[in-house]
């Protein structure tokens, strides 16, 4: 859940699915986001009409980047699991984890954030795959530009997340270690500190559980890739 307002915990539900829905989720490849003014400059010389005989040729326009585009290689997908596993939104790698409301309920429309508070033992707005509050998905969803709530662009926003909080690189060279757990705990209070506890005093996965997760989820998504 990203930086609950209140203390609380997202329960995990026991649900049978298979591996390969998460597998199958669209990729998006590319590198770091851009501007939008960056991303529409075509540079000169662009033609509007047709061109003289002997001429030089137009360019053509360049087809437009998608929204959000950080490469989906198998370190980020088992990262992307592995914060799915702590917040209590794997579901054994079903897509139905990215309809789940903090405590555990479902909503129905991949359009947009829900942006409904539930009340149990805590309330929070936290919603999707990575429990974004509604805030946190605002300002991420403005600066990739991402349209809809659907499982790629909440892949797409996590990833901004991590990269937001500098452990994106770490974990692309060496893996999700202890060092890069302590700087995920400020943005997802299941995640532990280097001393073991959360951020925001909420209940919390002990740091050898989260590397075990990480490493059999980095061992199955390695071997679709090369399937």
């Amino acid at each position: 859940m990203v930086r609950r307002p209140l203390p609380g915990s997202t329960p995990h539900l026991l649900l049978r699915c298979t591996l390969a829905s998460v597998l199958a989720l669209p990729l998006l490849v590319g590198s770091r986001p851009e501007s939008a003014a960056a991303q529409a400059q075509e540079g000169p010389g662009a033609a509007s009409g047709p061109v003289a005989a002997g001429g030089p040729a137009a360019r053509p326009a360049a087809p437009p980047r998608p929204a959000g585009h950080y490469a989906i290689t198998p370190e980020r997908r088992a990262l992307l699991n592995t914060i799915r596993y702590a917040e209590g939104t794997w579901l054994g790698g079903c897509q139905e984890g990215y309809r789940t409301l903090y405590g555990g309920g479902r909503f129905a429309s991949l359009e947009r954030h829900p942006e409904i508070v539930v009340v149990k033992r805590y309330a929070s707005a936290a919603a999707g795959a990575y429990q974004f509050l509604p805030g946190t998905w605002s300002e991420a969803s403005r600066k990739l530009r991402l349209a809809r709530f659907d499982p790629a662009s909440q892949d797409q926003a996590a990833l901004y997340l991590v990269e937001r909080r500098g452990a994106l690189g770490a974990i692309d060279r060496g893996g999700l270690d202890r060092q890069a757990m302590a700087r995920l705990a400020g943005e997802w209070a299941s995640f532990p500190t280097l001393a073991g506890a959360s951020a925001y005093g909420q209940p919390v996965k002990r740091a050898e559980e989260l590397e075990r997760f990480y490493v059999a989820s980095l061992r199955r998504a390695r071997s679709a890739e090369q399937a």
